[in-house]
């Protein structure tokens, strides 16, 4: 795993923006910035330079998957890796997100380990 890795966690639930940074503390990846909502998260991925995105999908005013798309159809950021994170595994999201080019998808609760796990996967490290 690359300790040097920049990544943006996107969750308009401060716990959550927590939970993920203890969580990525937890598998030696430190350089998170957090965003709010999705307007936030697009505005500091163009300023700035992320390795990964991992977004919840149930946010407002924009939600994950509309996050998801506006990163894809960004030239710059398009090959950015994106995680999202649910509470819900409903067949019709998953396939959503996939269409919308998601790297991978995370259904709460869950630990360091199928974090680590997610991000080796979109990292090619697995």
């Amino acid at each position: 795993m690359d300790k040097n890795l920049n990544v943006l966690i996107v969750d308009d639930y401060k716990t959550m923006l927590r939970i993920i940074r203890n969580l990525l503390k937890q598998i030696e990846i430190n350089n998170v910035e957090e965003a709010t909502d999705g307007a936030e998260a697009l505005a500091k991925l163009r300023a700035g330079n992320f390795g990964l995105i991992i977004s919840d999908w149930n946010m407002q005013p924009m939600t994950g998957l509309q996050l998801l798309q506006e990163v894809r159809a960004d030239a710059r950021l398009k090959a950015t890796p994106f995680i999202m994170i649910t509470a819900e595994s409903k067949t019709e999201n998953v396939v959503a997100a996939k269409q919308a080019g998601v790297s991978n998808y995370i259904v709460k609760p869950f630990n360091a380990e199928t974090l680590r796990d997610k991000i080796g996967k979109v990292l090619g490290h697995a």
